[in-house]
């Protein structure tokens, strides 16, 4: 019988932490993500079940932070929601459960991959990768972006803290994009 283990996006059995002067970029395999759609003409029912939930549907732009569960606003009437994966590893099905008919839930985690960025200040740096105005947006801002040519979510936690999602079968790229800007920077 084979012996299977997990690998990260970046292909490894353990979580990478890739430091750059100022700059740590650290990779996140502990986030379950699943979308959530309302269906047509359901908005109304989902906003119900997700508050029973205690599932967040932040507005358009902007990411909420909850427990267990955290969400980002992807569309009209759509959102990425995140989780802790020992929790939830089946979030798909959990979120299934809780809301019902009134949404279209699919499973995203293996999709991503998850960054973390941390330094005092990320501006000089996202702004070699992508034309978010990083110092102009509030915390808690969400929004899809380019980075370098990939399609990414950018959600600014703080001045010095964004989480980053990116294509998980471009993971290697993004990373490589990422400490090249960086060494630009610092």
């Amino acid at each position: 019988m084979a012996s299977l283990q997990a690998l990260t996006a970046l292909g490894a059995r353990e979580a990478a932490v890739i430091t750059h002067g100022p700059l740590t970029i650290t990779e996140r395999f502990d986030v379950a993500l699943a979308s959530v759609a309302a269906r047509r003409g359901r908005m109304a029912d989902l906003a119900k079940a997700a508050k029973k939930a205690g599932l967040p549907l932040p507005d358009a732009a902007r990411h909420e932070g909850g427990t267990p569960y955290s969400a980002f606003w992807t569309a009209p009437e759509m959102w990425l929601v995140e989780a802790p994966f020992a929790s939830h590893e089946l979030i798909a099905d959990m979120l299934k459960a809780a809301l019902g008919d009134a949404a279209s839930v699919t499973e995203q985690t293996d999709a991503w991959v998850a960054l973390d960025l941390a330094a005092p200040d990320l501006s000089p740096l996202l702004e070699r990768l992508c034309n978010v105005d990083f110092p102009g947006v509030p915390a808690g801002y969400a929004t899809r972006t380019m980075v370098e040519h990939l399609g990414c979510y950018l959600i600014k936690l703080g001045q010095g803290a964004v989480r980053l999602y990116g294509p998980r079968s471009s993971a290697k790229s993004l990373v490589h994009a990422l400490e090249t800007a960086a060494h630009s920077v610092w």
